[in-house]
């Protein structure tokens, strides 16, 4: 655990283990504690698993206003500058995803593997825009915790609020704790994202497609889409997980993302010769 200022914004982030490095962007509104299992996972199997706070969450500084993706992917790209990590394999969840294309966008050339968790490629719709802009101003006027208490059972898959209350209650901790002009920031920047099915075709590094089946932000339909753009990627469907499946079937999804870095590691190209489909129950 550290943080580190850089362009007069103090980062907060973990850094754990050695060998080649994974970095995993966390989704909104969160921080970086959503991927705690994968760090204990991982680095303990020869990865330098690094999770920075977004701006605006977590540990880091809070600027209110607006904040792009293309800010928080040179926000990234500082901190993985400060670490010395040229190329690494970079995963993220929901707006982690879309910060995650966002980024193979701009420095493609840095990144050796993708991980796309819960998460799709669109533009936002007019109407889109105006909703997250809507948002943005109701959490700032009221706080947190009534959305947080709203989305709760979007986020988390009902039957995982009760079988795995710890789960839910570090999610809601997570949304709760966060603070509303960072949130708000971010949803006026997403609601300027660009479109990026196009950029799916050109994708030339192995691709990991995540979702969870009962998924109602991110459905399974969003994930096939970028299964069938993505050459040669993989999709997998973590079976009774919502949005979080790294949380609410942690062994599953810690299975798929396992065999999909260690295929990284031994061939060091795609872990296949076409598109595959697999279902973790």
């Amino acid at each position: 655990m550290g943080t580190v200022t850089l362009d007069g914004i103090t980062f907060g982030y973990d850094d754990t283990g050695s060998g080649d490095p994974l970095v995993l962007v966390h989704g909104h509104p969160f921080n970086r504690t959503m991927w705690l299992p994968q760090v204990e996972t991982f680095s303990q199997r020869g990865w330098r698993v690094i999770t920075p706070d977004l701006r605006g969450y977590g540990e880091s500084t809070v600027v209110p206003g607006k904040t792009t993706l293309t800010t928080f992917v040179h926000d990234i790209t500082a901190l993985l500058d400060h670490l010395g990590i040229d190329r690494f394999v970079l995963g993220g969840l929901s707006m982690g995803g879309q910060i995650v294309m966002e980024f193979h966008r701009l420095f493609p050339t840095r990144i050796r593997g993708l991980v796309l968790a819960d998460t799709f490629a669109a533009g936002e719709t007019e109407q889109g825009k105006i909703g997250r802009n809507a948002l943005a101003d109701r959490l700032v006027r009221e706080g947190m915790g009534p959305y947080a208490d709203e989305v709760l059972a979007k986020m988390v898959a009902p039957a995982n609020i009760e079988a795995l209350p710890a789960v839910a209650t570090h999610v809601l901790d997570m949304m709760r704790g966060t603070d509303p002009e960072g949130a708000a920031a971010a949803l006026r920047g997403r609601a300027e994202r660009p479109d990026y099915l196009g950029m799916l075709a050109h994708i030339a590094v192995p691709t990991l497609v995540v979702v969870g089946s009962e998924d109602e932000f991110t459905p399974i339909s969003d994930a096939r889409v970028l299964h069938r753009r993505i050459p040669d990627s993989t999709l997998a469907i973590i079976s009774g997980a919502g949005h979080m499946p790294n949380l609410e079937r942690r062994a599953e999804f810690d299975a798929v993302l396992g065999d999909f870095l260690d295929a990284l590691l031994v061939t060091n190209t795609r872990p296949g010769s076409a598109p595959s489909t697999t279902e973790a129950r």
